[in-house]
């Protein structure tokens, strides 16, 4: 049983139409960016230009992404299987690809982990499920739904209704959101940050 608070937050939740994410935050990759068999995904930083890298771990293999121009840089088809998937290493890491080779990578998604939830600015990433088992991903300021209405102080910026929700939040600089599900990646990016 819902207390009334709870009740308001859910239908709050409910009523909020999937809208853009507000400035400075600008779209990289949609969710028309297929990955089939995603499993999780996990943030590094290119040692060459100082941008947000995203590796992503697939039953197809591992991908990296630069996640400010949302291009492929490498791809691994078929990753060693004892250290290609995170799922046997306590640290949920994967090694780096490309320009990160060698680099542990800690993966969140299927198998644990998770990505930072708050980043610089005030901003905050938070998923909630008021129609279970579907998730959605709210980006909110300065105190967002407990505070003001959607698209004011929170926005609901993607709606897993149609895939499985592997997870969502901030790169460790914060200039980076993403959200993966089992079928897709979806990358945001900041423009006042870089």
């Amino acid at each position: 049983m819902l207390t009334e608070y709870q009740q308001r937050l859910r239908d709050r939740c409910l009523a909020a139409p999937v809208m853009p994410a507000p400035e400075p935050w600008h779209p990289v990759l949609d969710n028309s960016t297929p990955i089939g068999g995603l499993l999780g995904i996990g943030f590094a930083t290119d040692p060459g230009t100082g941008h947000d890298l995203v590796m992503v771990v697939s039953t197809d293999g591992h991908g990296l992404f630069d996640a400010s121009t949302g291009e492929k840089i490498a791809r691994d088809r078929d990753p060693d299987p004892e250290t290609g998937t995170p799922d046997g290493h306590p640290d949920l890491g994967c090694p780096g690809l490309g320009p990160i080779a060698g680099v542990p990578v800690r993966i969140a998604g299927l198998f644990g982990g998770g990505l930072h939830t708050t980043a610089s600015g005030g901003w905050s990433v938070t998923v909630v499920s008021p129609e279970w088992p579907h998730h959605r991903v709210l980006l909110s300021t300065d105190g967002g739904l407990h505070k003001g209405q959607a698209g004011e102080t929170w926005w609901h910026i993607f709606d897993a209704d149609y895939s499985e929700l592997r997870t969502a939040g901030f790169s460790p600089s914060g200039r980076t959101l993403a959200v993966a599900t089992s079928s897709d990646l979806s990358l945001w990016t900041r423009r006042d940050a870089h």
